[in-house]
C-alpha cells in the first residue's frame, strides 16, 4: 500500500473524534483563518481543548497553521502574532481499493490538448503519453515498501522492481501460474465505461514500466476479465533469430 494512501487514511481517521470533527467543520466554513479563542467560543469549548484538537488536525495535515497579527499593527508593542488555522491546501483522498482517477485524468486532458493542437488522433496521443508516463513512474523511484509483494517472487529478483512500482500505484500485483496478475484496476469506473480507450492506455503505461526494467523479462498483454486489471504480465518470449 502506498505511503500516500496510508497518509490519507491517517488524516481521515483523525476526524473520527467528535470534537475534532466539529472544529474542522467550523474552520473550513469560515472565510478567514480562525484563532483558538474564536473556535473555542463558537463551539462552547475550553480554550485548551480547542487548541489541543486544532493542533492535532494540523499534525494530521487537515489544517494549515499561519501566524498573523490580527490588529494589523507592526513593530514594538504590536504584540505576538496569533496562531491561526485554515483548511489545508493539499488534498486528502482515501479510496479502498485504491483508485487513481487523478492520474488517468491528467493523461486524458494532456492527450486531448495535444491532439487538438496537433491534429493527431486522441487515442494515438493518449497511448504515447501513457507509455512515456509509465517510464517516468519506473524511473522516478516511487515504489512500495519491501513487504508489499506477491508470493512466489524472489525478494531480490529483477521482477521485484516492477512489482514494487505497480504496487505503489494501486495495481495490487499477485503471482500466478502464468505470470503476474494485477488484482486491482486503479481506473476501474472509466475502464468499464470506456474499455478500449482506457485499457489501451493502461497497457501502454504498464509497457512503459516494463521497458524500463528489461532484466525482469516480462511483457504486458490484455486479458479482460470480470475483476482486477485487464493487463496481465507474462514471461517475455526470447528474441527470434
Amino acid at each position: 500500500m502506498r505511503n500516500r494512501l496510508l497518509a490519507g487514511i491517517t488524516s481521515a481517521a483523525s476526524l473520527d473524534e467528535p470534537t475534532r470533527r466539529r472544529l474542522y467543520a467550523f474552520v473550513v466554513r469560515q472565510p478567514e483563518p480562525v484563532g483558538r479563542d474564536d473556535a473555542a467560543a463558537a463551539l462552547g469549548l475550553p480554550r485548551t481543548t480547542a487548541a489541543f484538537h486544532l493542533d492535532r488536525l494540523a499534525d494530521a495535515g487537515l489544517l494549515d497553521v499561519i501566524h498573523e497579527r490580527r490588529s494589523g499593527r507592526r513593530g514594538p508593542g504590536a504584540g505576538r502574532p496569533a496562531k491561526l488555522y485554515r483548511r489545508a491546501a493539499r488534498e486528502i483522498e482515501v479510496s479502498l481499493p485504491e483508485r487513481r482517477y487523478d492520474l488517468v485524468g491528467r493523461l486524458l486532458a494532456g492527450a486531448v490538448d495535444e491532439a487538438t493542437s496537433s491534429g493527431r488522433p486522441v487515442g494515438v496521443v493518449l497511448e504515447q503519453r501513457a507509455y512515456a508516463f509509465g517510464r517516468t513512474l519506473a524511473e522516478g523511484g516511487d515504489t512500495a515498501d519491501a513487504d508489499c509483494r506477491p508470493s512466489g517472487l524472489a525478494d531480490d529478483g529483477p521482477a521485484m522492481s516492477v512489482v514494487r512500482v505497480l504496487e505503489a500505484h494501486g495495481y495490487e500485483p499477485r503471482s500466478s501460474d502464468t505470470g503476474i496478475t494485477l488484482g486491482n484496476c486503479p481506473f476501474d469506473v472509466l475502464a468499464r465505461e470506456y474499455t478500449e480507450l482506457v485499457c489501451g492506455a493502461n497497457l501502454c503505461l504498464i509497457s512503459g514500466v516494463l521497458d524500463t526494467h528489461p532484466d525482469a523479462r516480462l511483457e504486458a498483454e490484455l486479458r479482460p476479465g470480470e475483476a482486477g486489471c485487464c493487463v496481465h504480465l507474462v514471461p517475455a518470449l526470447p528474441p527470434t533469430g
